[in-house]
């Protein structure tokens, strides 16, 4: 049992989740002695009594401002005034607005509060004259109060769970790239699990979210001791155990303390989180989990729809590049190049994943208008005449002419690309002379990276250049057609794009 006097230092008050809090208010010493030795053995749920003492109602008031968590205040009415209990219980519920704590009045001079009144106006739980509260009808009233405190608190946990559940999932399901929407789950699966929960377990705090592609598996996201591995082969051999049991299972399974969340796209795909520690979670917050992991089920589907989608248009853009490199003679994954260039180009100069992932696919396409000109000209070994020049350049408005009608994002970005990637940063380019950064950042991005790429490799009007040619090329070029800013960052990581026109 603990006795505890209130201190206004919040640190200094035994802050422990295994009593029952009770609050006696109470002007007269004796009470609470009498009080403190009936319940002295008192233990419910396992859960003994922690006895905090006020002496009047100002003091139990800067009790509860400070204190969340007590269960019951046992309450006097006549204290410093007449009515200091009743001025007690209607500051607790109008303006702490705590609607938890159960309030039982015990009066020694019940005329100064009669029972049906104060109960209805003052929001009391209970009513008891201090001569009727003995020792067994103390015991019964005390259970009572406290039960009806687990019930409504119980209630208040189920319904803040279920706010974090909708809140979660509106935060996670505005997020369409695979691996961050896994990373988003994993980081709100764990502050559901973690709501109100007083275990003082850390395991749920490591968690993984894996992706099975036919026979192989792949870490999408990780959290805790897991946070940056990868590689699935890496993991104990009981996890990879429990994966591949729940994979043949075809549904969620619970091993000891472990759990695996089954979440199936089709035959080939499938994903699931690992939790370590289940059994030290609470059944609420379980239940919460599950409600929260139905809710993801469909925007892992979503998702996996869409990257089949989005993998199907890069696939139909990169066929189409290739073809016109085999109709122009262009060395082989010359677009593939250029796209990987203009990805990694894009994220050194700080493009988002979205906006670097819609250049890269785009790319591939950036001379598609040059399916309309001839051979001749396409052609053509030597250096082309004025007019020959005139014509050639006309591929970049027929590629926008093919593309900029489209209202998926992949053939917009591609639109851009053709249109711009000609340009120059002195305004010299074309097809519409634009200058510095009025030149769409894909169509500055893009046009380093052909020229590198062409540059790099043997054309049928050119030889491949050595790299310390295209260094000086690109620094001579600097700020006249190429953005500076750019050729900085390539300069600065020359090996890096090397290895992408030397090795993909």
């Amino acid at each position: 049992m603990a006795n505890l006097r209130f201190s206004k230092n919040k640190e200094n008050h035994m802050k422990n989740d295994y009593f029952w809090k009770v609050l006696i208010v109470d002007d007269e010493p004796e009470i609470h002695f009498m009080t403190k030795t009936v319940l002295s053995n008192f233990e419910l749920d396992g859960r003994k009594l922690e006895f905090i003492s006020a002496y009047s109602g100002k003091e139990a008031i800067e009790i509860l401002e400070n204190i969340n968590d007590i269960a019951i205040v046992l309450l006097d009415v006549v204290m410093e005034t007449n009515d200091a209990g009743l001025i007690v219980a209607k500051k607790i519920r109008e303006e702490l607005n705590n609607n938890l704590i159960r309030i039982i009045l015990r009066t020694g001079q019940p005329g100064s509060a009669p029972e049906q009144e104060v109960i209805v106006k003052y929001r009391i739980n209970d009513y008891k004259e201090k001569t009727e509260l003995t020792s067994k009808k103390l015991f019964t009233t005390i259970v009572t109060a406290i039960r009806s405190y687990q019930d409504l608190i119980t209630i208040k946990k189920s319904k803040e769970g279920l706010e974090k559940v909708i809140e979660s999932t509106k935060i996670i399901s505005a997020e369409r790239t695979l691996e961050v929407f896994a990373q988003n789950v994993l980081t709100q699966l764990i502050s559901i699990l973690n709501l109100n929960n007083n275990s003082s377990s850390v395991n749920i705090n490591n968690t993984l979210a894996i992706e099975r592609l036919g026979n192989n598996f792949k870490i999408i996201a990780s959290t805790g001791i897991f946070k940056g591995e990868r590689n699935f082969n890496h993991l104990d051999k009981n996890i990879i155990e429990l994966i591949h049991t729940t994979i043949k299972n075809e549904k969620s399974t619970i091993l000891g303390e472990n759990y695996v969340e089954y979440f199936n796209f089709n035959e080939d795909i499938t994903y699931l989180i690992y939790l370590p520690g289940y059994e030290n979670i609470n059944k609420i917050n379980r239940n919460l989990a599950k409600i929260f992991s139905n809710n993801i089920a469909i925007e892992f589907n979503n998702i996996s729809l869409n990257n089949e989608i989005l993998d199907t248009q890069k696939e139909v853009i990169e066929i189409l590049g290739e073809v016109l490199e085999k109709r122009s003679e262009v060395p082989s994954k010359h677009v593939h190049r250029v796209a990987e260039f203009s990805y990694i180009l894009g994220k050194h100069y700080g493009l988002s994943d979205k906006e670097a992932i819609l250049l890269r696919m785009g790319a591939p396409m950036h001379d598609i208008g040059k399916i309309g000109i001839k051979d001749n000209i396409l052609l053509k070994p030597g250096k082309l005449t004025p007019e020959e020049f005139s014509i050639a350049k006309t591929h970049v408005n027929v590629g926008y002419d093919i593309l900029k009608s489209s209202k998926r994002d992949i053939l917009k970005a591609a639109a851009t690309v053709a249109y711009t990637h000609h340009e120059k940063f002195d305004g010299s380019g074309y097809p519409l002379g634009l200058k510095g950064e009025d030149i769409h950042i894909y169509g500055r991005i893009s046009a380093i990276a052909d020229v590198f790429d062409t540059l790099y490799h043997k054309r049928c009007y050119k030889e491949a250049w050595p790299l310390k040619d295209i260094v000086e090329f690109f620094q001579t070029e600097r700020g006249k057609h190429f953005d500076p800013k750019l050729i900085d960052l390539v300069l600065k990581d020359i090996d890096t794009y090397e290895g992408i026109v030397k090795f993909n």
